[in-house]
């Protein structure tokens, strides 16, 4: 056999858009990509196609996403955009006296306490409900087989996953456990290429095909997620599953421009992403990678995001309206806070003044921006017993300060950085695209939009381009791909600038633009992660 090591690459590669007409996934694993498309082939949409591919991904890429995550869906139909809300809110019995009484100063990253309600299983009912084609019970069966078969690690997942052993190791207590049972070969994490099964992911998922995911909320699985809480000294309980309902929402959108930008409303943070690039309107762009532009990039999101940080919460709990963020006065005002120097942004008084995410399309103009997670890779580190749900830590987001917009209550959802997004222009659907990794994502929406938009590119090397990163004050991260006199040029306007030779915390997006002429796909996929574009 020959040996090579699939983690080394010395030598540049390039990839090409893929076009199509009849269908296509882009997604960030093959297998789960190629299940999507074989759903298509077998007669399902592309609502049908991002389901299988989204349940393939939490077997192949559990590093990102799980059953016990949460997801946000924009979806095309028949001229209409839609959005679907399906995060959770804080446990009935989880809030800021319970927490401290724990002994804690602040909300934990590990463990049953930063476990929320799971909305990615009541994700994929509703969007088959609702807009769904096939039975669906058929749309779980890829995921399902991957799981009790096993199936082959890919290189950037393998990485990934060896990075949370690590993690979990340092920060190990009794409840994390079944992860380390659930998750490891022999005590260690699979290496890439070598086979990996789950048996019990395999029957939860069954389970869920069978119930349409009752089970989940309102079943046997609900009542096992109970019991393991409860054991542990956990908050969530089943009563919380019960009552969960995943939202259909409003989007909420700019125009950048001449298109429509959209986003989900808040609690997620793709308000930031909009409120950045309606800063960014007021200047005019002549080349992506000039001084200027980076500079001013940068200054935008740092104010858009000292903006999100303080203000976005649960919609219900929002002191500030999305309106008044996004207003020409405001934006004004705070785009002439950009000057000639990098600035430490602050929030502003409007008044006064782990991911995965996958793309799919089919020939018949429907199109899916979806997006799931577990937050920090695996999430809690929980694993309920013999299940293969790995629960995620989404509720790390909240504040145990009584005056903080983003103050743990007993449900309510939190500040949420998983962000699906789309573009629309004169009424006709462009592309759905996202940029998955916590707080990169609005950073990489913006990157993308304007790679689109101002600069023309296509949707591969829009992908392709280096790309940068606020990492707070002025402190900016910047990949090695970029060239040195730009991040020379930075520093000396008083950014504080790192450069990386590792691109995994810089975002991995999926592009899928229709010609709305012909309805030629054409899709871009990320070089940073194992990504893969299926076609029909």
């Amino acid at each position: 056999m020959l040996s090579f090591s699939a983690h080394r690459y010395p030598y540049a590669s390039q990839r090409q858009s893929v076009f199509a007409r009849r269908g296509m996934v882009a997604a960030s694993q093959p297998l789960a990509a190629e299940a999507g498309i074989d759903i298509m082939r077998r007669g399902g949409n592309a609502i049908d196609a991002a389901i299988a591919t989204a349940a393939a991904l939490t077997v192949v890429e559990p590093t990102g996403c799980g059953i016990g995550g949460d997801a946000f869906a924009l979806v095309w139909v028949k001229g209409q955009l839609h959005g679907l809300d399906a995060s959770g809110h804080a446990p009935a019995a989880l809030n800021i006296d319970a927490v401290k009484a724990a002994g804690h100063t602040q909300m934990p990253t590990y463990g049953w306490t930063s476990v929320t309600v799971p909305g990615c299983p009541s994700a994929w009912a509703e969007l088959s409900r609702r807009f769904g084609r096939l039975p669906f019970a058929d749309l779980l069966k890829p995921a399902i087989s991957l799981a009790a078969d096993g199936f082959p690690l890919s290189p950037v997942v393998a990485h990934q996953w060896q990075v949370a052993l690590d993690e979990f190791s340092a920060h190990r207590e009794p409840a994390m456990q079944a992860w380390f049972d659930t998750f490891l070969i022999d005590g260690r994490a699979p290496q890439a290429g070598e086979l990996f099964r789950n048996p019990a992911q395999a029957h939860t998922l069954q389970a869920l095909a069978d119930s349409t995911c009752e089970s989940f909320y309102r079943g046997e699985i609900a009542e096992r997620i109970d019991q393991a809480s409860r054991a542990a000294g956990g908050y969530l309980r089943k009563e919380d599953l019960h009552a969960y309902k995943p939202r259909w929402v409003e989007p909420i959108s700019i125009n950048y421009r001449g298109y429509d930008v959209w986003e989900i409303p808040p609690s997620g943070q793709g308000l930031v992403a909009l409120m950045t690039l309606q800063i960014l309107q007021g200047f005019e762009f002549d080349h992506r990678d000039s001084l200027q532009t980076w500079h001013r990039q940068i200054e935008a999101l740092k104010l858009a995001y000292a903006d999100g940080l303080h203000h976005i919460t649960d919609a219900e709990h929002m002191r500030v309206a999305v309106a008044d963020l996004l207003s020409p006065g405001y934006t004004e005002r705070r785009r002439k806070l950009i000057g000639e120097r990098a600035l430490t942004p602050a929030a502003g008084d409007p008044h006064a003044s782990g991911t995965v995410y996958l793309a799919t399309a089919d020939g018949e103009g429907n199109m899916v921006s979806f997006i799931q997670s577990n937050y920090h890779g695996f999430g809690s580190g929980v694993v309920v017993p013999d299940s293969g749900i790995a629960l995620q830590n989404r509720g790390q987001e909240f504040s145990l300060e009584a005056n903080h917009a983003n103050t743990l209550v007993a449900g309510k959802k939190t500040f949420h950085t998983i962000i699906p997004g789309f573009l629309t222009k004169d009424g006709e659907a462009v592309a759905p695209f996202g940029v998955m990794g916590g707080y990169m994502q609005p950073q990489g929406h913006v990157q993308m939009v304007m790679n689109l938009v101002d600069f023309g590119l296509n949707p591969q090397a829009a992908l392709d381009a280096p790309r940068w990163q606020w990492l707070g004050d002025r402190k900016v991260g910047i990949e090695q791909g970029a060239s040195r006199d730009l991040a020379a040029a930075l520093a000396r306007l008083g950014h504080e600038v790192s450069v990386t030779c590792d691109s995994t915390d810089y975002g991995r997006g999926q592009i899928i633009v229709r010609d709305p002429h012909s309805g030629v796909l054409c899709g871009g996929t990320e070089p940073r992660a194992d990504s893969h574009i299926a076609v029909w």
